[in-house]
């Protein structure tokens, strides 16, 4: 949901109990990003977010409303939280009127914890021109970056999450609810939405639907039951020491941001066996060399800086736009066919066999046939498979320089594939087929 919030108009409610879900995944771990708030102006509001230190924080233009701040620091991009706030300034201890709650467990270590005084009046559910909002306070700037799921807010009482979630009894995992039955009920501004999809329409049944403030608001096949791999913007290696990519859309886009210098991204998630699929579309190209497109091996993701780790070095397969091939810094001129702007290319690797796949808007290059298994025709690297971790990965040249990955979602940034092919394995969609006994890079693609 970069850059995207939604609002509505809502009717005075319960200003003192109240609690508010939703299951969130970070795209940026490191800019301050607003999960919920209800505001009038800037002077006028109180919000709930996870701000640039990366605490979960409970924040008010106004002292009496209280401040509330974890030490917990919440940086994981690759994962989704449960995360909960349950108020109810009734309460005669002072600690017990503003909780958070992080998959199922409370948190009771905090940086900053004043809270409102008993019986007091918060700036939430105070209807007409306080507007509510998700991803957003008051003001423009510091959008939620990344994604949201059953977002649910009870209007009268301070909730426990277990009417949200629960323990899986065989993995011991907090897993999501997906029907939430409140303790009394929903109250005046209740609501639940974004249950399966992006859809902003209120299925608690009390009508309260919501509507996309400014932005996009893109459906993604990622969810807290699979979690499906994005460029990893804590995992990058550059010429030197700076960062020299920039990852928006939930981290599956990643452009250049520095003139002479390229910046490399790798995938969240890798695999040391099975075969998995994925597309990334090509929309920016900057002359013939960039952007590289492909794979890099464990160990050369693990490099560090100065040179090392780049998908075009040891442990790196990457095409290029001038159609040619590069394997461990050597290169194999007119080995596939030229791409430019828009251009999709298709990766493919299956790491049972060992062999790395490359494709083009449909076609696979050189010949190649991912499902040909132990014959590896048409490869673009053959190797022994030894348990090593692959992953996919890129490096973006000059700014502007960019792409947009779809790992299984659907997307390339916020625009929809055009004509998903077929799947056999139901795990992710794309644009193209996908090659018999693939599957996407996610948590249920790594276990089937």
């Amino acid at each position: 949901m970069a850059s995207t919030y939604l609002q509505r108009t809502e009717s005075a409610g319960n200003r003192r109990t109240f609690t508010w879900s939703a299951w969130v995944k970070l795209g940026n771990a490191t800019a301050t990003k607003f999960l919920a708030a209800c505001s009038y102006s800037s002077s006028d509001e109180s919000y709930f977010m996870i701000n640039s230190s990366a605490q979960l924080g409970w924040e008010s233009s106004t002292a009496s409303d209280g401040t509330v701040r974890t030490n917990r620091l919440f940086r994981d991009v690759n994962s989704w939280y449960h995360i909960v706030l349950a108020v109810d300034t009734t309460q005669a201890t002072a600690s017990n009127r503003i909780k958070f709650y992080v998959n199922g467990v409370e948190e009771t270590s905090f940086s900053t914890a004043t809270y409102p005084a008993q019986n007091h009046q918060l700036y939430w559910n105070v209807g007409g021109t306080y507007y509510p909002r998700i991803g957003r306070r008051h003001a423009s700037g510091n959008e939620w970056d990344g994604s949201m799921s059953h977002v649910a807010h009870i209007d009268g009482t301070q909730e426990l999450p277990t009417i949200f979630g629960e323990t899986d009894s065989t993995t011991g995992e907090w897993k999501i609810k997906t029907t939430i039955t409140p303790s009394v009920g929903w109250g005046t501004n209740g609501y639940h939405i974004l249950k399966d999809g992006n859809s902003v329409t209120d299925v608690s049944g009390q009508n309260n639907n919501w509507s996309v403030g400014g932005g996009t608001l893109t459906k993604t096949e990622d969810c807290p039951s699979n979690v499906f791999a994005t460029f990893n913007p804590l995992s990058y290696r550059n010429n030197d020491s700076q960062r020299y990519v920039t990852f928006s859309e939930g981290n599956n886009t990643a452009i250049g941001n520095n003139s002479a210098n390229n910046g490399n991204a790798y995938s969240s998630l890798g695999a040391s066996s099975g075969k998995f699929y994925c597309e990334i579309k090509a929309t920016d190209v900057r002359g013939t060399g960039y952007p590289n497109i492909g794979f890099m091996s464990e160990a050369g993701a693990n490099r560090t800086n100065g040179g090392s780790g780049q998908i075009t070095t040891a442990g790196g397969t990457a095409y290029l736009p001038n159609g040619r091939l590069v394997v461990d810094s050597s290169e194999t001129a007119s080995w596939g066919a030229s791409y430019t702007d828009n251009d999709i290319i298709q990766l493919a690797m299956d790491l049972d066999n060992g062999a790395l796949y490359f494709g083009k808007n449909g076609t696979w290059q050189n010949s190649g046939n991912p499902a040909s298994g132990a014959s590896k025709t048409g490869a673009a690297r053959s190797f022994t498979p030894d348990g090593t971790f692959q992953f996919f990965g890129v490096a973006v040249y000059e700014s502007s320089c960019e792409v947009k990955a779809n790992f299984g979602n659907g997307y390339f940034g916020t625009t929809a594939v055009s004509s998903a092919g077929t799947n056999a394995s139901n795990n992710g969609i794309f644009e193209y087929d996908v090659p018999t006994g693939y599957t996407a890079l996610s948590t249920k693609g790594l276990n089937l």
